[in-house]
């Protein structure tokens, strides 16, 4: 049997991503063992995904803590110790401590509703249709201290049609997310994407831009 990959899911809302990761890993696409899933609120349909598929779940409250490092030390230190390779944010609505970080660097990812640099931060499908963009993303990124200015690893871009509102460029782009997420992790997962320093690599040759998801589901350089 094929060794699979043990990750923690950090997320603070509905756990869409999460689920694309459930439905993946239980359709037998995309080997991993997802051995956590955590976030700073009790209520977040995340965890209500996690524990409907078995997985177990921790919830910390940030205003029990005096100050966010101490929240992030307590959180990283419990999820250690289910022993992850990885640390997945998605939908986790908060910036991390930078000494916190440290010691996952090249081990914790991020996935971002805009095509980066483009849009960090909040409301990214507003600000795409407000600066009149003709296409629209998502991001995949190692995470650092900076706010979704970690080393790139992929995006999937999708048009923005007439008459697209927030909502709509939401829904639309969603389906697209999903699949870069579980692409990022199966190439994550088979050692063929790692973080050198700040260069991103795959199979070993380091990427001058970040990786594109094709309609076919491959990622390209």
């Amino acid at each position: 049997m094929t060794e699979r990959f043990p990750l923690a899911v950090l997320a603070s809302g509905r756990g869409s991503n999460l689920q694309a990761l459930i439905d993946a890993q239980r359709a037998g696409t995309l080997p991993i063992d997802i051995v956590l899933v955590a976030g700073d609120k009790q209520q977040a349909l995340a965890l209500r995904r996690a524990e409907e598929a078995g997985i177990p779940t921790l919830a910390l409250d940030p205003k029990t803590y005096p100050d966010r490092a101490a929240f992030d030390t307590d959180l990283f230190t419990r999820v250690a110790a289910y022993r992850p390779r990885l640390i997945v944010l998605a939908g986790f609505m908060r910036i991390l401590n930078a000494a916190v970080l440290a010691p996952w660097a090249g081990r914790i990812i991020n996935i971002h509703p805009s095509l980066l640099p483009k849009y960090r931060g909040l409301h990214t499908h507003r600000r795409a249709l407000e600066a009149g963009d003709a296409v629209h993303g998502s991001s995949v990124h190692y995470v650092t201290a900076e706010l979704d200015g970690g080393p790139m690893i992929a995006q999937v871009q999708m048009p923005i049609l007439p008459g697209d509102t927030d909502e709509t460029l939401a829904e639309r782009l969603l389906p697209h997310e999903h699949r870069l997420l579980v692409a990022v992790l199966a190439h994550i997962a088979a050692a063929r994407i790692a973080l050198h320093g700040t260069d991103v690599s795959l199979d070993g040759r380091v990427l001058s831009s970040p990786l594109r998801l094709r309609e076919d589901g491959v990622l390209a350089a």
